[in-house]
């Protein structure tokens, strides 16, 4: 194998991790793309012959990748870091761990009220277990100064995430969805959706579903939108269909031998599910962070 298969190699096996960081911190589909992309030039254009741990430090290249977009994004908004007191916070390390994976998708709306360093210090931390000596050099503190980041940004999001629904809830409701679309039970599915809900598929799952419209596969088009439309959609369907997390939100698969073929992204809204995505590009596939219930 030579140099460039073995460095595409290793980047493919850390994409879905990477991208999952990028994502919870940008909290944007393309914005994640973006700064994983760079993550990949910058590997190809550097010198790995010494580098012990590519995949520390593949995500060590798409954190900076990211708090410089965060830094740009916040210039661009025109609003000023705020400053709070810098005082630790109680909590035990599960109890910070298990904050972090409670809020899933709201998240990303109360990531919106921190400074970049602080969200780069609470999501490298909270959510994918780096120490603050690596995230120390990222965010340009000290290590104590970065704790007090994490800490100050933990402490801002339990304080706007408290009457938020948990993931859990979420979750069980997509479950609940499946459910009725195998049992057929069309009002069921109906009184799950919003009246506007949007159903979004890519170009493959368009194409199969046309070209297998004798076998009783569902007819998509690229954007669908209204409850009984949707429900339509997945009524009597859903056999085979496994519910997962898909980069921290309530989703569902199709896979064989633990290969995802199709995955479903359901984005949920109070009791309602608002949206879904379906997603059968293998290249879109590869780059989710899957965990399958």
């Amino acid at each position: 194998m030579d140099d460039d298969d073995w460095l595409t190699t290793r980047f493919d096996a850390h994409r879905a991790h990477l991208r999952a960081v990028a994502h919870r911190m940008l909290g944007s589909d393309s914005e994640a793309d973006d700064a994983v992309q760079e993550a990949w030039l910058k590997l190809s254009r550097a010198d790995t012959q010494e580098v012990e741990n590519v995949g520390g430090w593949l995500t060590t290249v798409v954190a900076r990748v990211c708090l410089d977009m965060l830094r740009s994004r916040r210039s661009r908004r025109e609003e000023p870091l705020e400053s709070e007191s810098d005082a630790p916070v109680g909590g035990t390390p599960e109890s910070e761990v298990a904050l972090a994976d409670a809020i899933g998708p709201a998240l990303l709306v109360v990531l919106d009220m921190l400074g970049p360093q602080e969200r780069v210090a609470f999501v490298l931390h909270d959510m994918f277990d780096l120490s603050f000596e690596e995230i120390a050099p990222i965010v340009e503190r000290t290590p104590e100064a970065t704790r007090q980041l994490a800490s100050r940004a933990r402490r801002r999001v339990r304080g706007a995430t408290a009457p938020a629904v948990p993931v859990a809830q979420h979750r069980e409701l997509v479950s609940t969805f499946l459910a009725a679309a195998r049992e057929g039970a069309f009002d069921r599915l109906v009184a799950m959706l919003s009246p506007e809900v949007v159903m979004r598929s890519d170009e493959r799952a368009v194409h199969i579903s046309a070209a297998n419209q004798r076998k009783g596969a569902p007819l998509l088009a690229p954007e669908m939108r209204g409850a009984s439309v949707v429900a339509n959609v997945f009524n009597g369907r859903a056999q085979g269909i496994s519910t997962a997390v898909i980069d921290g939100q309530p989703g569902a698969v199709w896979a064989m031998k633990g290969h995802v073929h199709t995955a479903w992204l359901f984005t949920v809204e109070g009791d309602k599910v608002v949206a879904i995505d379906c997603i059968m590009e293998p290249a879109r596939i590869a780059q989710l962070d899957v965990r399958i219930d």
